[in-house]
């Protein structure tokens, strides 16, 4: 039917009080020819509008009074208003303040570009765009990079570099003319393990601050081992081992008593990060890998299989052994997921490393009795490859975990968002005043009509309340039905308060 019936609880409702300062109204859309609903001819910005000129009196319509955003309801003339405009109020105040509210939006890039009148009327900001189709390259390639160095240091970083071992020893002989009524003083000696990294080759310095590490921290355990026949089988040995508790020296040393040469052997066993296996001499010469980390001999391993195609071509989950492997394994056919609990017998710990030095006594002295202790030291030298971290590890750290450029980012992004959205709003009030100023008349019927419609979707008025004002809307066939539903209900309505007061029960 085309014809409405007012609500049955009522009269058709009208209007309330003025609404006010329409903060919470809907703005208007990209292209639309009117300001936001809290109309007034002064620019919103500080600096006022191209003329500063007081509001019209034909603008200033009745009913776009400024709102009480604060307040609880709608007013408390007018009549029969809806009951959840006060609802509606207070669910639009929950925001303390406008810059809250707009610090906790996210900003995105589509808010950064500027429409295209902005371009037609300014050309010079296509400048401005080339830049931002830049910066989305710039940013994306950026991202590509932290994405690919956090793989990298995924994974060990290491570099070769030189370690030079020195072996000192020194002879402290017994001291000449002593006092015969003392204990005599044994001739002693005194050997010190010490070591240092050297320079790169090249000379490329390392980036960021270097850290000295301590000659011990390159090693899990050394063995000093003496000539068992001059030392006894209880003293000959010297041993040092890390452990969790173990504090880092610049090198170790000991002191025996005695006047001869002696031959030592010096075990040094090199702390690998991570861990690293020597292989069963069998596999190492098939795969070429003397010693190395689990996951490059499994790699060495499968790249040997994908060579020699060994993988099974009907069940690719299987290895066929080769005549080798089938030596090395034992077994003619294995699983992939078998290769890791088969190594297992095929690793072995690591060789240490072997020095064979003479602890030089006899002669150190010169020959006379009357040198001092100290005299005779006497160094020998060793270079060794240790593994240390690539110095590129800690670029990569500092560039991932760097936050000041970014809070400097953020904060040029905010400018820039607040610049756009401030040339957005100048470009709404232009279009305003251009409309205005082409066709005044046309343009305020526009914006009253809009404004109205506005209104009574905020206020949740029902019916046409401009119609309901005349006479002539109670005229028309359907009023007299209205009426008679309006006393039907009203009547009802009566009838269960009386029945509820007298304790009856409707049957």
């Amino acid at each position: 039917m085309a014809q409405r019936y007012p609500a049955a609880g009522g009269m058709p409702q009208r209007y309330a009080s003025p609404m006010a300062n329409a903060s919470f109204m809907r703005p208007y859309g990209p292209g639309s020819n009117f300001m936001p609903r809290s109309f007034s001819v002064q620019p919103p910005m500080g600096g006022g509008g191209p003329h500063s000129a007081q509001p019209s009196p034909q603008v200033q319509m009745h009913h776009q009074r400024p709102l009480q955003t604060g307040s609880g309801g709608r007013g408390s003339g007018g009549g029969g208003g809806s009951k959840r405009g006060g609802d509606r109020s207070a669910s639009h105040a929950k925001p303390s303040s406008g810059s809250e509210y707009q610090a906790k939006k996210r900003k995105k890039l589509a808010d950064k570009i500027l429409a295209q009148m902005v371009r037609d009327l300014v050309p010079e900001s296509q400048a401005y765009m080339d830049l931002l189709a830049f910066e989305r390259k710039l940013d994306a390639t950026i991202t590509r990079k932290r994405l690919d160095i956090q793989e990298t240091l995924k994974r060990p970083m290491k570099q070769k570099r030189k370690l030079r071992i020195f072996i000192s020893n020194t002879f402290y002989p017994a001291p000449a003319g002593s006092d015969p009524h003392q204990p005599p003083v044994e001739p002693s000696w005194e050997l010190r393990v010490e070591g240092r990294l050297l320079e790169e080759a090249g000379g490329r310095s390392e980036a960021g601050p270097k850290v000295k590490r301590k000659f011990s921290s390159f090693f899990k355990s050394l063995v000093i081992e003496l000539d068992k026949e001059l030392y006894g089988p209880d003293n000959y040995l010297v041993e040092w081992h890390r452990t969790h508790a173990t504090q880092e020296t610049d090198g170790f040393q000991v002191k025996r008593t005695g006047g001869r040469n002696v031959r030592c052997t010096i075990l040094l066993l090199l702390d690998y990060q991570p861990l690293q296996f020597k292989l069963d001499p069998r596999l190492a010469r098939l795969l070429g890998v003397h010693t190395q980390t689990r996951p490059v001999i499994i790699s060495a391993l499968w790249q040997y299989i994908k060579t020699h195609r060994l993988q099974d071509a009907h069940e690719r989950e299987y290895i066929v052994c080769d005549k080798y492997l089938e030596q090395i394994f034992a077994c003619q056919r294995m699983k992939f997921a078998e290769i890791p609990q088969r190594l297992n017998p095929l690793l072995h710990p690591p060789d240490p490393i072997v020095i064979n030095h003479v602890i030089t006594v006899e002669g150190g002295a010169g020959g006379s009795g009357e040198s001092q202790p100290g005299e005779g030291k006497q160094t020998a030298c060793y270079d060794i490859d240790v593994e240390v971290d690539d110095a590129l590890k800690h670029q990569m750290n500092s560039f991932l975990m760097n936050t000041a450029s970014q809070q400097e980012i953020q904060a040029l992004d905010a400018k820039i968002h607040d610049t756009v959205e401030t040339i957005q709003q100048l470009k709404t009030n232009r279009e305003f005043y251009l409309s205005f100023a082409k066709e005044p008349h046309t343009f305020v019927h526009r914006w009253i009509v809009s404004q109205q419609r506005d209104l009574k979707t905020m206020t949740d008025v029902v019916g046409n309340p401009e119609e309901e004002r005349r006479a002539e809307f109670y005229h028309q066939p359907w009023t007299q039905e209205a009426v008679s539903r309006y006393f039907f209900a009203k009547v009802n309505q009566k009838r269960a308060e009386l029945e509820q007061t007298l304790g009856i029960r409707n049957a």
